[in-house]
């Protein structure tokens, strides 16, 4: 009995050991042999055959040592997150939903204009300098990576195959980036072969959660391990968003959202919104219902909801109208790209180049959103200003951050 013991420990002591020299090797002879960097950070970007050849993921570093019986749960013991999902059949084109809801199918010019790699630079020097500038101050600005809880880095997601970490805003061509990560990752199959075209995943595969590996899922993984696992990729991968104008991002958020039926958002946000704000007891229980007795939230209704302090008392904004700083912390994390939906055909151009993808795949054509800029004065124009004015407060480190001006038009008599 004794002997056993002492070699149970012993084994133990030696697996330890063992990561231990893992997180050793990947803090000083990885950086020499992990150049999945672009060339915005740093190392240069391998062509895809290199970037496959050399392994460089931790987990095939992990197969390596502690042999690839390790896969069936991550670390001795740990459950494998993120298995390969089987999708259903390809759906005709006709059923994809962007084809209902104004996707532009055409072909759209995405070369490379003028003084591209200057707009990236001059984006992430805004991004740096107001994040040390003490005269902007909002909520979690000043916390340390380690400080932000598990929960919050499930916007994150990671590709180990091309060295990429894409943070999703919704409302910010989200869909269409999750697509391309799927293809890049192999993270989904389609008759058992993963995809390879962005625009054949089918809609309810692409935001289900089980499809991507995202920095909340680590820790059940690596354990103890993991936090300090994503800072050597956050170190060594090209870390990209894409934002878009917030007011902009918040009529579209509404228009998807509320102006669509859309049961689940109806139940959960417009029942208490149409309660709260409209005096109704008893909304109808389906969206169908209210709709066809004319109820509906209107965007008066939804900005009361924002700015109303009870709001977050039960639980955060919703993603699709929390503040991009609460997504993707812009501050904790040194982003290599910065990509806005304004520009959207040109960065993403761009941005697959420099990940050295471009000849694996395409964007998806982009999507025509008809909440342009210049409806803000009329989705705004029967908004009370001091409402307009408390609105800009909850959302000014987005305007600020990503460079987007400040609506003087919607602030002021």
């Amino acid at each position: 009995m004794a002997k056993a013991r002492l070699l149970r420990l012993w084994l133990a002591a030696g697996s330890v050991l063992t990561l231990l020299l893992i997180i050793a090797y990947w803090d000083s002879v990885g950086t020499a042999h992990f150049y999945l960097h672009t060339a915005l950070s740093g190392p240069r970007a391998p062509g895809r055959e290199q970037g496959r050849a050399l392994a460089a993921d931790v987990d095939a570093f992990l197969d390596k040592l502690l042999g690839p019986g390790r896969k069936q749960g991550g670390l001795p013991g740990r459950k494998a997150e993120w298995p390969l999902a089987p999708a259903s059949a390809k759906p005709a084109p006709g059923k994809l939903e962007e084809n209902v809801r104004g996707y532009d199918w055409s072909a759209h010019g995405a070369t490379q204009g003028p003084g591209q790699g200057q707009l990236q630079a001059e984006r992430r020097r805004v991004l740096r300098d107001f994040c040390a500038n003490s005269s902007l101050a909002f909520p979690t600005k000043e916390r340390a990576f380690d400080d932000i809880p598990n929960h919050e880095l499930n916007h994150l997601i990671v590709d180990d195959r091309h060295g990429a970490i894409y943070c999703y805003v919704p409302k910010a061509a989200c869909t269409n980036w999750k697509r391309v990560m799927i293809v890049l990752s192999e993270s989904l199959l389609d008759r058992g072969a993963p995809y390879r075209d962005p625009l054949d995943i089918p809609r309810e595969h692409v935001h289900n959660s089980s499809t991507h590996l995202t920095f909340n899922k680590f820790w059940r993984r690596y354990g103890k391990f993991s936090r300090h696992l994503m800072k050597v990729k956050l170190q060594k991968y090209t870390k990209f968003l894409f934002v878009r104008d917030p007011f902009v991002r918040l009529i579209s958020a509404f228009r998807s959202k509320f102006e669509l039926e859309n049961d689940e958002f109806y139940r959960k946000f417009a029942v208490p919104m149409l309660r709260r704000y409209s005096n109704l007891t008893s909304p109808p229980g389906s969206v169908s219902e209210a709709f066809g007795a004319g109820l509906r939230v209107s965007f008066a209704n939804f900005i009361q909801y924002l700015l109303d302090p009870r709001t977050e008392q039960p639980a955060p904004f919703n993603e699709h109208w929390r503040q991009v700083y609460r997504l993707c912390h812009p501050c904790q994390i040194d982003y290599d790209f910065v990509g806005k939906l304004e520009t959207l055909d040109e960065d993403a151009a761009q941005l697959l180049r420099l990940l050295k993808v471009d000849g694996l795949l395409q964007f998806p054509p982009s999507y025509r959103n008809r909440t342009a800029s210049s409806w803000e004065e009329d989705w705004f124009s029967g908004i009370p200003l001091a409402w307009r004015q408390q609105l800009y407060k909850l959302y000014e480190a987005d305007f600020v951050l990503f460079g987007y001006p400040k609506p003087e038009n919607l602030l002021r008599d």
